[in-house]
């Protein structure tokens, strides 16, 4: 099973060049008083074309013959965006789900039977969710093509969202094992969830360097395994996942942990280096410096660094007390980050250096290395989850805003051309 992670959600093949009559028509007075896109970026948008190579078995042989089914049975008035929105909720419905019955990681554990196990009918919702999200994801740029409606703001706003999603889905995963006897801890999990992310951010550091978006093989498998484990769970219950292989003498949750870091290192880090490699050889890519090619993960780099360092010398263990919290923080940030990069690849600009929701954690996690804040680092992780979480919405709703007076279309309906 290739758990080589949940590694990035792509759209598919979406062409993202707006039509040239639509293009020629653009707003004089913009609607948004905040600009997020320079001139420089949006010219970049307009010169965009999608590159991708896509060489997975699943993908050619199950997953695209079926979407190419399934699209056909979607209105053609109902935009790509829709789809692309509708399957990112239906994650956040199960993240919500997992949260409401399960908010520590306890559920799921012998050790403490004070908290209830979460219900067997929230796996199988878990279940057709996660199938739909990813089956939507799937059709949502089939259907921008026999739509006419394809645009840069499709590839933009599906993977901005996939960034998103890379939180969702291994958090989900842990749900069903929770901490404790035949559990895993939370500070390992969260090596995981990083691991995740990392693999989505490198795939896109990839484009950035080589001009390519190479499609991972492990996601489409992954993605049908987490369906696969929802539908086993809600069948047997999550007790059926307490046991140990008998030759290893490991639980069931240990070996899936061990499937992840191969799936990171053995399926995803090397054939990234290897593509980047190639290109600076057969000089394809953009043939940047050791540090102009780099710059995309310093701020990444910082934040995964940042917020294992204040986890560690947290006065008051803040990840054990909100293991939820510190994720849904981590993700959202890195969200931000990686959806500037995305950005920066796609309009063929420089990406930034620092991310500015770094400067806040910097002196939120000084100040509780330095001084014994006990539960007041509670309150700052809230405070600074609520921010990054506001930041980021804002900056999502903006870009969309933006990208759409530059193109003349609308994010969520489809327009008559004239």
């Amino acid at each position: 099973m290739p758990w080589g992670c949940f590694l990035t959600n792509t759209d598919r093949f979406r062409t993202n060049n707006a039509d040239d009559s639509e293009q020629s028509e653009r707003p004089v007075n913009s609607m948004t008083t905040y600009k997020y896109l320079s001139n420089e970026v949006l010219a970049g948008f307009d010169k965009y074309k999608y590159s991708a190579v896509d060489t997975s078995p699943v993908s050619k042989y199950v997953t695209h013959p079926f979407w190419n089914w399934v699209v056909e049975f979607v209105p053609k008035w109902v935009a790509p965006n829709v789809l692309t929105l509708t399957g990112f909720c239906q994650l956040l419905v199960n993240f919500a789900l997992l949260t409401y019955y399960d908010p520590h990681f306890f559920a799921a554990s012998r050790d403490h039977p004070e908290d209830a196990p979460i219900p067997n009918w929230v796996w199988l919702v878990c279940a057709f969710n996660n199938f739909m999200s990813h089956t939507l994801d799937g059709i949502d740029g089939k259907q921008a093509r026999r739509t006419g409606s394809s645009s840069p703001l499709g590839e933009l706003f599906d993977h901005g969202l996939d960034s998103w999603a890379t939180l969702f889905l291994p958090v989900a995963l842990y749900s069903i094992f929770g901490r404790g006897e035949y559990g895993v801890g939370v500070f390992r999990v969260y090596f995981i969830v990083t691991g995740v992310m990392l693999c989505f951010i490198l795939s896109h550091w990839e484009k950035y360097n080589t001009k390519i978006l190479f499609l991972p093989w492990g996601y489409d498998l992954s993605q049908l395994a987490m369906t696969g484990v929802y539908l086993v769970t809600f069948l047997g219950g999550h007790n059926m996942w307490k046991f140990k292989f008998p030759v290893v003498d490991m639980n069931c949750s240990e070996v899936i942990e061990i499937l992840m870091y191969v799936g990171f290192f053995v399926l995803t880090f090397p054939a990234t280096f290897w593509n980047i490699y190639k290109s600076y050889r057969d000089k394809t890519g953009k043939m940047y410096g050791p540090w102009e090619m780099m710059r995309p993960l310093v701020s990444t780099f910082i934040l995964f660094f940042l917020m294992v360092f204040w986890a560690q010398q947290s006065s008051c263990q803040v990840m054990e007390q909100q293991p939820r919290l510190f994720y849904w923080t981590t993700g959202t940030a890195f969200s931000n980050i990686a959806c500037r990069l995305i950005i920066s690849q796609m309009s063929d600009t420089r990406c930034e250096l620092i991310n500015w929701l770094l400067l806040p954690l910097v002196v939120i996690v000084t100040a509780s290395s330095l001084l014994s804040l006990g539960q007041l680092e509670v309150y700052l992780l809230w405070t600074y989850c609520c921010l990054v979480t506001f930041a980021h919405i804002h900056f999502g709703v903006h870009v969309v805003q933006e990208m759409c007076e530059h193109f003349n279309i609308s994010a969520f309906t489809i327009k008559t051309k004239k």
